[in-house]
């Protein structure tokens, strides 16, 4: 059976050959350069917002408040835009660089972007003195690295279920928006269900990483990874937010 995707973008580019069907020696250099982004990634978020919720996060925070539950459309909005550019840099065929500064913009937009989410995380743990935050990342970790183990141990191809969730995004933002608008809240069995399609996202985007990406191409592998550890994460935070809240 073939690992190459005849419809895949990357087919073209002077990256090198698809993992999947490439040297062991440069798969096995290619999957140790992308988790090492991967982490550089998570570290270069985890400092950013650092700095931001020591800050900026609280003048932030009163900004979106004041601006009512229609300012989180501009917040949504100008991350797909972001998103976008940074992926379309991240693809580049030309130039690493390029790729790099994709990989950066997309981890600054995120910090951005969580901002008020772990502020808000921040002050519950003040005043109910529990770790939301460090749980959260302890709960983001495990299932990352299970689902990661799983992908890598059987070899399996997951892109069938991406037309699946591809829908289900499409369903779940179609939510999201409608609670902004009409100001009603999804709950907490919505981020369950958000936590289950992040968990399946991660399984594919691993998968992609070997049967779409190329060998040189470890930089934008690494940004494809980090997106679905960022929407795990997000949605594993909510979560604790919401049982804690609900003790």
């Amino acid at each position: 059976m073939s690992f190459v995707d005849d419809n895949n973008p990357y087919r073209t580019s002077a990256w090198g050959d698809i993992a999947a069907t490439a040297a062991v020696d440069e798969r096995a250099d290619f999957i140790r350069k992308t988790y090492a982004h991967l982490l550089g990634a998570v570290f270069a978020f985890a400092a950013i917002e650092a700095v931001l919720l020591n800050t900026v996060a609280e003048a932030y925070f009163g900004w979106l408040m004041g601006m009512g539950q229609y300012a989180w459309l501009f917040v949504l909005g100008g991350m797909m835009f972001v998103s976008y550019v940074a992926d379309r840099w991240a693809r580049s065929g030309t130039s690493q660089s390029l790729q790099y500064a994709g990989l950066s913009l997309y981890v600054v937009a995120e910090a951005v972007l969580f901002m008020p989410l772990l502020y808000m995380a921040n002050q519950m743990e003040i005043l109910s003195g529990q770790s939301i935050i460090a749980t959260a990342g302890i709960i983001t970790l495990i299932l990352f690295g299970g689902l990661t183990t799983i992908v890598w141990m059987t070899g399996a191809n997951f892109s069938w279920i991406r037309n699946l969730f591809f829908i289900a995004g499409i369903a779940a933002f179609g939510a999201i928006l409608c609670s902004i608008l009409f100001g009603f809240s999804l709950g907490i069995w919505f981020t369950a269900a958000m936590i289950l399609f992040a968990c399946g996202w991660i399984l594919y985007d691993t998968s992609a990483v070997m049967h779409d990406y190329r060998v040189g191409q470890h930089v934008a592998a690494s940004l494809k990874l980090f997106a679905s550890v960022m929407l795990l994460f997000w949605y594993v935070i909510r979560f604790v937010m919401q049982f804690t809240s609900n003790d």
